[in-house]
């Protein structure tokens, strides 16, 4: 496939077949998870006994790994959480991310979750371009590591996908073939094993898998404890003063990328794949628009994406002129990144327009909708490690009104809100995101402020959703940064609809209608008991936060609200310019309001006041793109799951009131 490069591996020595005491080692270990499975909370390395914990020492002596190696790995592919079994979005299961993407793919449904036109400008024909990915194309060997698994360890792959304590002897097993590939010795000393961890990223080439190795050992050096999705306590004691032996990566066998061309920091691996700039068929051309932001346009937003399908196919498809585009991939197993927009041009992947002229898209791989998954920390790691770079390279403030999920872009119009993509969707751990991008979410204002920033505990916010495996079907308990609301304080009570859809809403996995998300901040319109209430959608919208475990803290900032004397205002999905704005030869965009409106009476969680703006650009050849900028100025809202806009006529700024008794 274009985009794919592969790279011969050393011959994989054979293991002896597994003896008694090996097998009985593991089965142990496996015997111990389940029993220990509900810890009272976190404790100190020396008093870590929980089934995990032993399971990651037997491992280690069975497979002669060091314990702070195989530890180091399991945190850096799945922070040592076990997902039940649930695959990641490329098919890995358990806490080492044994990948096995053939059989996920077999089980997994096909979800429709948006039919937006990516490029979302009305003076264009939309554009829906087909994913054409062949479903018969070869898995790489990184997403076939649970069948080497299998054979290594001699136990099932069933075994391996499900049962945590036999994924981590699997994980051994794989990383003590790769040391001895290397002609490495199996020795207790975790400075001698770099090589063969930066074989286990299964990257291609030795930036990536230095990248990955080096995560693996700034975890080791740092240490790490945390109680996991399953109630286990893990430690990884610290090791401050290790030095690994990197000369091993140049016995590795992989390939030598280049970062040239890029636009990404140091501490990623990144390489340039470009998404073409081309005419074909009659008049037209793909797959993006060429810009020169920030001098023209400033760059306001960047939106997370995930791509519904594998690298491989991923990278085919934006290198299609035919197809759509954005900026960055990241591929979970190693946290690879591929620029293929530079930051100037405009991709077309938000499906709205104004947002694509102003933001910069990141497409994080993942295999079709697999809603119940979970994504890996080294993508994570690199995809805030890219955001905190073009943050402050362009000024983009990180917060959620800025750092947007694809499934806050809001329609640019009427008839497009119902079309619009719903991914990352609810198991995109924002809370874990912001923490790496150094700005985590926390109180800023006093008890009872009339202003909360939605901040539930991932791991014990598991709110039922539907229609992950079959529609209608119950998904797996799952980990989510998402809320669900109610029009009253019971749980009984109606979902919030979203007149926009114009559908009932139901708990499905896609169905955004009456849930917030982590980090996003709404005005409090009441409070009963362990209920608090907000506005959302010109509506009251309820749900739980008990003292005990609250789901949202007090925040700070500046509310919008209709002027006197009206009786409500216009909401729009774009901040387009007024009509006497544009020149001679630039059609005339409508400022088109969404089917909503924000009444008097309630308060919406102000973001930034921008002049309306719009970029002409619907010719191959760039002389007669223009920037057209307004007067009329508006203001970016958190309205409801979506964000929106204001015009700053119809409105005044007011802070939180007094708090509510």
């Amino acid at each position: 496939m274009r985009g794919s490069v592969t790279h011969p591996r050393p011959a994989r020595t054979p293991r002896p077949p597994r003896t008694r005491r090996a097998a009985g080692a593991v089965a142990s270990a496996a015997l111990l998870f389940p029993l220990l499975a509900a810890s009272p909370g976190p404790v100190a390395a020396a008093e870590s006994t929980t089934g995990l914990q032993r399971a990651f020492a037997a491992a280690a002596a069975e497979y002669d790994v060091p314990q702070s190696v195989l530890l180091g790995v399991s945190y850096l592919q799945s922070r040592w959480d076990a997902h039940g079994g649930a695959p990641s979005v490329t098919g890995g299961y358990g806490p080492m991310h044994l990948t096995d993407a053939r059989s996920a793919l077999a089980t997994a449904p096909h979800h429709g979750e948006g039919t937006e036109d990516p490029r979302g400008d009305d003076a264009r024909a939309p554009l829906y371009p087909e994913a054409q990915i062949p479903a018969d194309a070869e898995i790489p060997a990184r997403l076939r590591t649970l069948p080497e698994a299998a054979e290594l360890t001699g136990l099932g792959a069933e075994e391996l996908r499900t049962d945590p304590a036999a994924n981590v002897a699997g994980g051994a097993a794989l990383l003590a073939a790769a040391q001895r590939d290397l002609g490495e010795p199996l020795t207790a000393d975790p400075a001698d094993w770099y090589g063969a961890v930066a074989r286990f990223s299964g990257a291609d080439d030795t930036a990536t898998a230095a990248a990955y190795a080096n995560d693996v050992y700034d975890v080791i050096r740092g240490g790490a404890e945390r109680t996991t999705d399953a109630g286990q306590v893990v430690a990884l004691a610290a090791r401050p003063g290790l030095s690994p032996d990197t000369g091993q990566l140049r016995r590795t066998g992989l390939r030598t990328a280049s970062a040239a061309g890029t636009e990404c920091p140091g501490s990623v691996s990144c390489e340039w794949i470009p998404a073409p700039y081309e005419q074909f068929g009659d008049n037209d051309y793909g797959n993006h628009d060429l810009g020169d932001r920030p001098a023209s346009q400033s760059i306001e937003y960047i939106v997370v994406h995930d791509t519904e399908g594998g690298w491989e196919g991923v990278l085919n498809l934006v290198q299609d002129p035919a197809y759509v585009s954005w900026q960055y991939s990241l591929r979970s197993t190693d946290g690879h990144i591929a620029q293929h927009v530079k930051a100037k041009d405009v991709a077309w992947h938000a499906g709205n327009w104004y947002i694509n002229s102003k933001s910069i898209g990141l497409e994080h791989e993942g295999f079709l909708a697999f809603p119940d998954s979970w994504y890996t920390e080294a993508m994570y790691r690199a995809s805030a490690r890219l955001v905190t770079y073009l943050a402050e390279k362009y000024g983009i403030p990180l917060d959620r009104q800025h750092i947007l999920g694809h499934d806050t872009v809001p329609g640019p119009t009427a008839g497009t809100v119902p079309g619009m993509h719903t991914d990352p969707g609810p198991y995109w751990d924002w809370r874990h995101y912001f923490e790496l991008l150094g700005r985590p979410f926390k109180a800023t204002a006093r008890k009872n402020a009339g202003l909360v920033t939605i901040l539930p505990d991932y791991t014990a916010n598991q709110p039922v959703y539907t229609g992950c495996t079959a529609k209608g079907e119950p998904c797996a308990a799952h980990g989510s940064s998402a809320v669900r609301l109610y029009s009253d304080h019971d749980e009984n009570s109606a979902l919030i609809k979203d007149v926009g859809l114009g559908t009932t809403p139901t708990r499905g996995v896609n169905d955004i209608s009456s849930r917030v998300s982590t980090g996003q901040q709404y005005a409090v319109a009441d409070r009963f008991g362990d209920w608090t209430a907000i506005w959302y959608l010109g509506q009251k919208a309820w749900f739980r936060n008990p003292v005990a475990q609250p789901t949202a803290v007090p925040a700070k900032g500046l509310l919008v609200t209709p002027k006197d004397g009206v009786d409500s205002v216009p909401v729009y999905g774009r901040a387009y310019p007024e009509a006497s704005a544009y020149p001679a030869g630039v059609p005339v965009q409508s400022v088109s309001p969404l089917p909503y409106r924000l009444p008097a009476g309630q308060k919406y969680v102000a973001g930034d006041k921008v002049p309306g703006e719009y970029y002409y650009a619907v010719t191959f050849a760039t002389d007669s793109h223009r920037v057209v900028v307004g007067k009329d100025l508006y203001y970016e809202i958190q309205y409801g799951h979506r964000v929106a806009f204001v015009r700053a006529a119809d409105v005044r700024l007011t802070t939180p009131g007094t708090p509510m008794p």
